[in-house]
């Protein structure tokens, strides 16, 4: 086994994680199906790989940052996978925000291959990931985490373990999730309202950020919309994804969440409205529009 990482799914949120690993001193190898993301990896100085199996060969662990838990499940166990390539002991860090059932599947897969599993959703957007202030929802076997403890907490300032049952990161990941869409499609609203009461919407804002009603969510995003900027650091799908899947683990625990509700309705709304691959700041202009 190797020092090296793999880091599978460059997006926004991936690469910014494999830079800060590299400027820490690790080897990083990287792997996505999209060539732009590797034209950019590879501009950073960053090895490219042709697969999952590629990047994942001989490395202390592999980080999986892609969409949902179809993209997950090819990416480790599918043609060139990750799982196969990785030496016994390897561990796998599972970042996408997904169903906890999903999670304590893929875990489970994982532990039969002889990999450790740590369910490690992540959450900040792709600045704070690439300096390392992003936090990270990790629950895994306390081995595990001691045996990767240099490359988590390189990742990571801001690491809550929450124990070993795998799963247990999805769900707060999910639990967090679902305010933020709560939080953000609150703060479009009320810029809205607040246009349309003929108040200058930056000063409300201003106001907002000083006063009771303040959120970071709000702050990150709503500058950006005010000031016309909708390119994506965080697509509209994602947030869309992540209250519905949040709505779907309040419903199998048997819990009502009306205000999660009404907030994942306004995400739907807006990647039906034309929005999906705009930023999910874009919120306020279909708010602007109803």
């Amino acid at each position: 086994m190797t020092d090296s990482v793999a880091v599978v799914g460059i997006g926004n949120m991936g690469l910014g994680m494999a830079l800060r690993l590299r400027d820490r001193g690790f080897a990083l190898r990287v792997r996505d199906i999209d060539p732009a993301r590797e034209s950019m990896a590879r501009s950073e100085g960053l090895a490219v790989c042709a697969s999952p199996a590629e990047a994942a060969a001989g490395a202390r662990c592999a980080i999986v940052a892609v969409v949902d838990a179809k993209q997950t499940e090819a990416v480790l166990f599918g043609d060139g996978g990750v799982a196969a390539a990785l030496p016994r002991g390897a561990a796998v860090l599972l970042c996408p925000t997904i169903a906890p059932h999903d999670t304590e599947a893929f875990a489970a897969r994982l532990a039969e291959a002889g990999l450790a599993p740590i369910d490690a959703p992540m959450s900040g957007g792709p600045v704070r990931a690439r300096d390392g202030t992003m936090s990270l929802m990790v629950a895994c076997a306390a081995s595990a985490y001691e045996t990767q403890r240099a490359v988590i907490e390189s990742l990571s300032g801001a690491v809550f373990r929450l124990g070993e049952r795998p799963g247990d990161g999805a769900r707060m990941k999910l639990v967090n999730n679902l305010l933020a869409g709560i939080n953000l499609a609150g703060a479009a609203e009320v810029l809205a309202l607040a246009e349309r009461a003929g108040l200058d919407a930056g000063l409300a804002l201003d106001v907002i950020e000083r006063s009771s009603g303040q959120s970071w969510i709000a702050s990150d995003r709503m500058r950006r919309a005010l000031a016309g900027d909708l390119a994506p650091r965080a697509h509209t799908t994602l947030l869309n994804k992540d209250t519905h899947l949040a709505l779907d683990m309040a419903h199998r625990l048997g819990m009502a969440a009306p205000v999660g509700e009404h907030a994942a309705a306004l995400f739907a709304r807006a990647c039906e409205s034309g929005f999906a691959a705009l930023d999910d700041a874009s919120l306020l202009e279909l708010l602007r529009r109803r």
